[in-house]
């Protein structure tokens, strides 16, 4: 079944990967994420990192997609490789309000054994496209805290730049965006 929120990329697919809808049986597959280190300095928000205990912030990262999904905000789709079959991560296009502007983000986060291997620059293009294509905004952006340099590569290899530097959750963070062409 296709989702019915509007910048949903379920069934589509890239060189790699296919997008479907995140489920609640994704949780265990998803937990790893949630006490990875890396994932723990430039993802999650203080008040997600306020609780100690990994399966917390997996549950409030769950909640956070599925009241996306209810409420037409856009969303994390998960991403699955196409030749094992393996969760590799999520990405997707989120409506986000920076500076009270409502703008549409392209957010991703891999699970650490798949970061390194270009699969979230894949998604990251392929949100990209989908979103130019199906005429959802002239601009689109991705906000990354200023000291994560694996997104800040994944950011420009999706033909963003820079645009400027403001606080989101007590973090400072870039924001990079693309101009439809």
């Amino acid at each position: 079944m296709i989702s019915t929120y509007k910048y949903s990329l379920e069934g589509q697919e890239s060189e790699r990967l296919l997008f479907r809808k995140i489920t609640e049986q994704d949780f265990d597959l998803w937990l790893p994420f949630c006490s990875d280190a890396y994932s723990l300095k430039y993802i999650f928000s203080a008040e997600e990192m306020a609780h100690d205990d990994p399966k917390v912030r997996c549950q409030i990262w769950f909640e956070r997609i599925f009241n996306r999904y209810k409420n037409n905000l856009g969303g994390m789709n998960a991403l699955i490789a196409k030749d094992t079959g393996d969760y590799v991560g999520q990405c997707g296009l989120l409506l986000q309000t920076m500076d009270g502007v409502e703008e549409l983000e392209i957010g991703y986060s891999l699970l650490p054994q798949w970061r390194g291997h270009g699969f979230a620059i894949e998604a990251a293009i392929k949100c990209k496209e989908f979103a130019f294509e199906n005429h959802f905004c002239d601009s689109l952006i991705s906000t990354i805290h200023v000291e994560n340099q694996a997104s800040i590569q994944v950011a420009i290899a999706n033909g963003m730049t820079l645009e400027k530097t403001v606080m989101s959750h007590g973090d400072p963070v870039h924001i990079f965006r693309v101009e439809k062409i």
